[in-house]
Parts: C-alpha cells; sequence; structure tokens
C-alpha cells in the first residue's frame, strides 16, 4: 500500500475544504453495516407482488446513519444468481474497485471517510450496462452523513420531535418501461400509499425533519406538504446549503434535502405528496396526522421498504390481485397476437427484458428479435449484448451473441408454447405462442355459431306458444 502525500490527502490548493474519504483499508472502522443483495420479491401493498432486485430483501434498502468524519465499512454479501455490486455516492474515493464487481456467493468490503455531510444514495452497480439496469430493478437505499454542529435547529438549542427519512422511487412492468421512464408505480418508502394506509402520527408543534432522497431512477419530484410552509431547506442535506421559506423541494434522480418545519396549530390531516400529479397517483402520497390526542409518536422513521417473512410473502402470492416483474413474464403480461395476414413479428431486447415478454403467433410465422440494448461493452451481465435461447418448446434454437442492433430470425414450424431467456442475462425470459390458424378459426367458427344459436332459441321458447294458442283457438 503506497503511504499517502500532501496531494492525495488533498491538501493542496484545497484549504478549507475537508479531506476527500481515502482511507487505507486496514483502518478500524468507527460504523460497520452489512448488506445482502440478491433477486426476490417484494409485496408493495394493494394486492400487488414485484419481483425484482432487493437489498437485505427489500426495496428500499437499509437506512445507513453515520456521522460525520467517522470511518465507515460497508460490507458486502452476494446470496443472488447473478453478479451484483455497490455505489455508494456518500464516498469521496474510489469504491467500484474494491465492491464493483461481486460474483454469486462472494462478499467484499470497502472502507471510507464521511467526510462530507448529507443525504446520499447508495445503489447496486456491478459494472458496466448493469449498473442503471440493476437500480432499475430495486437495488438502492438512502445513507445519511449527520453534520458535526447539526442544523439551524440544533444551532438553537433545539432538535426534532419526528425524523422521517423518506425515498421517493419507480417501478415498471417491462425493461423497456425502465428505459422510457414510463412506471407503473411510484412510492414513497417501498408501499403503494403507505403512509395514507398507517398515517404518520404528530402533534400541533412538533418540529419535523425530513430527510428526503428522491431515488427515481428516471422521474423528477418536487415534495410538498399541503398547508406547511418550510422553514428551512438544505440542498443536498448540507447545512451550508440552507434555504429559507419555500412550498417544494425540486429533485431529480438521486437528488436530495433536508426539510425543517413546524406542524400547524390546526389539528387535521397534512398532505404529503410529490406535486408532480402523474407520480402521486401512482403512490406518491401520504399524510401526517396532527392531533393533541396522540399520546405518543414515532420519533424516527427510516426509509427501509417493508420486510416480510417467507410465510407471509407465499400468502401474497397466492392472494396478490397482480404480479409485476420487469424482465420476465407474469400474469399481467398478456400475449401480443399476430394475426395470419401478418407474417412476421419482432421483438425488441431493451432494458435487459423482451418486449413484449410474450408473443402470440400463427404456425409458420417469422419472428425477429432485435437488440434495442446499446451499452454492448464488457461481457456477461456487465454488457447490453444479448441472445435468444430456447429452454423449452417443440423446437429447440439459439441464436447468436447479438450487439446493439443487430437481428435474428426464426420461423416457427410446430405448434406450442416456447420459452426462452437471454443465457447472458438468465433472468430475461420470454414465450412464443404458436397456434393453427385452421384450430382457431374452426373454434372460433364453433363458438360463433353457440351463441347466433342461443338468441334464436330463447326467441323460439317464447314465440311457439303463443303461435300455437293462436293455432288451437
Amino acid at each position: 500500500m503506497q503511504p499517502m502525500n500532501d496531494k492525495q490527502n488533498g491538501c493542496i490548493g484545497c484549504e478549507g475544504l475537508p479531506p476527500t474519504s481515502y482511507v487505507q483499508q486496514d483502518m478500524e472502522p468507527d460504523k460497520k453495516f452489512t448488506l445482502t443483495l440478491t433477486e426476490g420479491d417484494v409485496y408493495l401493498g394493494k394486492g400487488v407482488l414485484y419481483s425484482g432486485f432487493t437489498i437485505d430483501d427489500k426495496i428500499p434498502g437499509p437506512t445507513l446513519i453515520v456521522r460525520q468524519n467517522e470511518i465507515v465499512e460497508i460490507e458486502v454479501v452476494n446470496t443472488g444468481k447473478i453478479p451484483h455490486g455497490m455505489s455508494i455516492h456518500a464516498a469521496y474515493t474510489q469504491t467500484s474497485k474494491y465492491v464493483g464487481q461481486i460474483g454469486a456467493g462472494e462478499t467484499k468490503s470497502v472502507k471510507f471517510k464521511a467526510t462530507y455531510p448529507g443525504v446520499y444514495m447508495y445503489h447496486c452497480a456491478p459494472g458496466g450496462h448493469a449498473i442503471p439496469m440493476h437500480t432499475l430493478f430495486g437495488q438502492y437505499g438512502m445513507l445519511v452523513v449527520l453534520p458535526d454542529d447539526g442544523y439551524e435547529l440544533e444551532k438553537r438549542g433545539e432538535k426534532p420531535d419526528v425524523e422521517l427519512y423518506l425515498i421517493q422511487h419507480e417501478m415498471y412492468k417491462t425493461g423497456k418501461d425502465a428505459i422510457t421512464g414510463d412506471p407503473l408505480y411510484v412510492l414513497f418508502n417501498g408501499q403503494l400509499f403507505r403512509y395514507v394506509e398507517d398515517p404518520i402520527k404528530v402533534r400541533p408543534g412538533d418540529k419535523v425533519r425530513i430527510y428526503f432522497l428522491n431515488v427515481g431512477p428516471n422521474i423528477i419530484s418536487t415534495l410538498h406538504i399541503v398547508g406547511v410552509v418550510w422553514d428551512h431547506v438544505y440542498w443536498q442535506g448540507h447545512p451550508d446549503n440552507v434555504f429559507v421559506g419555500g412550498q417544494t423541494v425540486l429533485a431529480g434522480p438521486s437528488d436530495s434535502w433536508v426539510i425543517d418545519f413546524r406542524i400547524p396549530e390546526d389539528e387535521g390531516n397534512y398532505l404529503l405528496v410529490t406535486h408532480a400529479f402523474g407520480s402521486a397517483t401512482r403512490g406518491a402520497i401520504g399524510v401526517f396526522s396532527a392531533s393533541y390526542d396522540h399520546e405518543e409518536v414515532d420519533n424516527v422513521i427510516l426509509a427501509d421498504g417493508p420486510t416480510y417473512t417467507e410465510e407471509e410473502l407465499t400468502e401474497f402470492r397466492e392472494l396478490a390481485e397482480r404480479i409485476i416483474s420487469p424482465y420476465e413474464p407474469t400474469d399481467i403480461d398478456e400475449p401480443y397476437i399476430i394475426t395470419p395476414e401478418q407474417q412476421k413479428a419482432t421483438v425488441e431486447i431493451i432494458g435487459n427484458s423482451f418486449y413484449p415478454k410474450v408473443l402470440k403467433v400463427p404456425v409458420g410465422t417469422e419472428v425477429e428479435w432485435i437488440n434495442e440494448d446499446i451499452f454492448t461493452y464488457a461481457e456477461g451481465e456487465f454488457a447490453g449484448i444479448h441472445d435468444v435461447a430456447v429452454t423449452s418448446g417443440p423446437e429447440m434454437f439459439a441464436s447468436p451473441l447479438l450487439g446493439h442492433g443487430e437481428k435474428f430470425s426464426y420461423t416457427f414450424t410446430e405448434v406450442g408454447e416456447y420459452e426462452y431467456i437471454c443465457v447472458p442475462h438468465p433472468y430475461m425470459k420470454g414465450k412464443v405462442i404458436v397456434y393453427d390458424p385452421a384450430e382457431n378459426s374452426s373454434s372460433q367458427q364453433s363458438g360463433f355459431n353457440i351463441w347466433y344459436a342461443l338468441p334464436l332459441a330463447v326467441v323460439g321458447m317464447i314465440v311457439l306458444p303463443i303461435i300455437i294458442r293462436k293455432f288451437r283457438n
């Protein structure tokens, strides 16, 4: 290990600035956290189960809180089937060389000094194309570095009565939606309308602090509380970046704020919402319930997503109204149907998924796959290079590896269901259902005759007795 010189210490030309986060990796940490990365299911509420990538079996992952100038160790354990990794925005130093590529079953760690206070994002970062995809699929969380001297509230000798660590984030039903920024849901802390179903209890006059992070990864947020004007807000959570007053905070993906305000003396509900209302209606709404009758309140509410036992998740799977996944077919993915007249169908490979995930075509149809992912550097999980390999079906076939814009075609000559994957990214799954148009036509015709005959039969049952009575008379 090379000893640090003055330049490495960040001292030359940097008077008044804190040092970078670099420390030698054999130093003893003040705080140590262990994060477990894998693939799995989480429950989003409202009958929705999400199959994606998780940290400590939840989305978002654990809220990590340290103090300024503490030496922090983060240990990353990969219990999944594919490579994972970690990017730590609070670390003003190299981290990818230590925890950037962690193979299945491996454990790695990194140490750094938390020199800059603020509210930071951490997220999975295996390298290359996998960095945005693993983040889009759910692997992220919040790390807060508390300032030594606190904020304006602490400088007045006071402290918050309630501290809310709040993450806004998005869920996608396809990889294509993830790439184009079209979320199915937008959430606060891992659950649809979490703080509507379980309002945050406060008392009039309480001093509230929100540590807010918009994880994104695509949509801008304008956080607002109906009936509240901010007292102080701090951009990125740094105490020197202070603003007085205001109605919203504007946060792009990975932007953050610390927000201080008081609950007005008037009892009632104070609505917490992103004022980008399209996102609000997708799940990003909460409630502060203010009442003098609240004898106890939760002083600290973390940004962690909800956790459930395996038994609870099994029950959620059985009772789910819908299951969504950005990279494999679920019950929400209806087949995209091709008619005999079309003769050819196209499947896009985009956002580490096949689009459409389920395709229904007549026998004899040519299906063309085209790779629309662009980052084709590196290999395997780290690249946007894909292929098509059938794992079950009447006919077995596989494509070569496809770079950006490259295509592969196959003509289906046998009826049946074909399930396939991308070998470099085996969680990417798709299905082609091949049908015989003649059988479908016969079935549809038969069905048409039945439904055509039923009304006639009903009419006959009504009219025939009338005719008979008239004839007898």
